[in-house]
Formats: structure tokens, sequence, C-alpha cells
């Protein structure tokens, strides 16, 4: 393929018809002669809202709990089932 910049116009373009879903990355690298990876790489260097990594520590934490205590009820329950 050949290697030239692609205007960021053009790029906001190709980005936003992939997300609406009325292109598929493969068909708006190909209608712009570059490469999939190149696509895909504008498509995460617009990923918005990321958590940061103290953020992401936390909810990590929070997942933890909540699924221990997901698994506690869980055996209380299959207990109390049995006792039946």
């Amino acid at each position: 393929m050949r290697k030239f910049k692609v205007a960021p116009d053009v790029r906001e373009q190709v980005i936003s018809r992939i997300k609406e879903g009325s292109v598929t990355v493969q068909q708006a690298a190909k209608e712009h002669g570059v490469h999939e990876t190149t696509v895909y790489g504008w498509l995460g260097s617009k990923v918005e809202n990321v958590p940061s990594i103290l953020e992401f520590a936390k909810l990590r934490r929070e997942r933890d709990e909540l699924l221990r205590l997901v698994g506690e009820i869980t055996l209380k329950l299959s207990e109390s089932q049995k006792k039946k």
C-alpha cells in the first residue's frame, strides 16, 4: 500500500462512520488505501473516559468485594436449600 498522511478531518470521518456502523474497519481501510492496523490505531487514539490507574485499582477492589459477597450469598442460599 502507499505511504502517505491522511488528513485529520478524513480520519475523523472514517472513525465516525465505523462507530455508527455504516462501514467496517476493513472497508474503510480499503476505501482510503491504508492498512487495517492504521485504522485500528485511529480508533484507539480516540478512546475517551479511560480510567486512571488509581480508578482502575479502586474498581478492581470493588469488583472483588462484590464477587466475594455474591459467593457468600450463593453459599448461604445453597446451604439453606440443602437443609429443606
